[in-house]
């Protein structure tokens, strides 16, 4: 049985996943993704790895004098020899190619996202005087259209809670799994929209991280950091009523401290969250497409109506630049100084 903390069994499997992929690079980016560890997670190099080996793949099948030699084999001098225009034929190539028989697609955030990685790699050796030229930097961003933030209405909220606890909406097949997961979908469910916590954060917590003192719960951040959140009654009920029925579990091995286990009595996974949140969500609304991170987002437009305090909205919802969650927020901003007008009169009728 693993003694290690959920977080550091997914760093250890992050980290491997992460060697496999630079195995596929030029023998050098190995050097990058060791300097950029201190400041960036391990999910983050993961992305990176897989940006760069769709950078290297593109090169390897689509420039003649890339083609000769194998990717792993390909000299640093090579990044010198890469112009501005080369790089913008990738990002177009982006928008639509095929690979292995799979046809992928990228909209203009998932090009800025391949943009941005392959900047860092090419500003990391430019620093270290390990190359001389840096075509990135003369490669505009795409531009991004701001999105719709998705969340739940208050009504909606409550709709889904109800639906939750009774299920009487779910097909008859779903319903036969209800009755078995009900008060630990209610605690699931309940706990996102009462803490904003992650999904991530969600299935990490152990029994030993609730403090009912207080009523917190100890999390960890995407960064490594410890924190507490804290939560209201309703919250506090929903998880006494699960840890009731939790006590009667026996959980497979290296599942013993987890606090939402699976049918299978296994820690339950962000996928399977995922997919309860889907599943009830689709009961209270056809139009938004609710994931965990949409609760999330429910969280913070909640918090941020009931205080006004973007700083709070921030340090709760662990978000590192106040502007991240200033730019998530910012539509309230926009009804609230509508609402400033419905106040003031200036021909009050007697």
């Amino acid at each position: 049985m693993s003694d290690r903390a959920y977080y550091e069994d997914i760093n250890i499997k992050n980290e491997i996943k992460l060697r496999e992929l630079i195995s596929n690079l030029p023998r050098y980016s190995k050097q990058f993704f060791i300097g950029i560890e201190p400041t960036t997670s391990s999910r983050t190099r993961i992305a990176y790895a897989y940006d760069l080996g769709c950078f290297f793949d593109y090169l390897h099948e689509n420039v003649p004098r890339f083609m000769e030699m194998k990717i792993q084999d390909y000299p640093i001098s090579l990044l010198d020899d890469i112009t501005p225009l080369e790089v913008e034929a990738y990002l177009n190539y982006l928008k639509y190619y095929t690979k292995d028989g799979v046809t992928h697609t990228n909209d203009s955030r998932g090009i800025k996202r391949k943009l941005a990685a392959l900047r860092s790699f090419y500003k990391y050796f430019f620093k270290k005087d390990m190359i001389d030229k840096n075509p990135t930097v003369k490669v505009s961003m795409p531009k991004i259209h701001d999105k719709n933030i998705v969340r739940l209405d208050v009504d909606e909220v409550v709709q889904l809670l109800d639906e939750t606890e009774s299920g009487a909406k779910l097909t008859d097949r779903q319903q036969k799994y209800h009755e078995r997961t009900k008060v630990r979908d209610f605690a699931i469910l309940i706990l996102l929209l009462g803490t904003g916590i992650r999904v991530s954060e969600c299935v990490g917590l152990d029994i030993t991280d609730i403090d009912f003192k207080n009523n917190g719960i100890k999390i960890h951040r995407k960064g490594g950091t410890e924190v507490m959140v804290y939560f209201g009654d309703e919250v506090r009920e929903a998880i006494d009523n699960y840890l009731e029925e939790r006590r009667m579990i026996e959980p497979q091995e290296g599942s013993k401290d987890a606090l939402f286990l699976s049918l299978q009595n296994r820690r339950i996974s962000v996928r399977a969250v995922e997919n309860l949140v889907k599943k009830y969500s689709r009961l209270v609304t056809s139009v938004k497409n609710i994931t965990p991170h949409k609760l999330r987002s429910t969280y913070g437009t909640n918090l941020y109506r009931e205080t006004g305090d973007i700083y709070l909205v921030a340090d709760v919802l662990g978000h590192q630049d106040v502007n991240t969650t200033r730019r998530h927020y910012a539509a309230i901003d926009e009804d609230r100084r509508k609402m400033a007008a419905k106040f003031v009169h200036l021909r009050r009728e007697d």
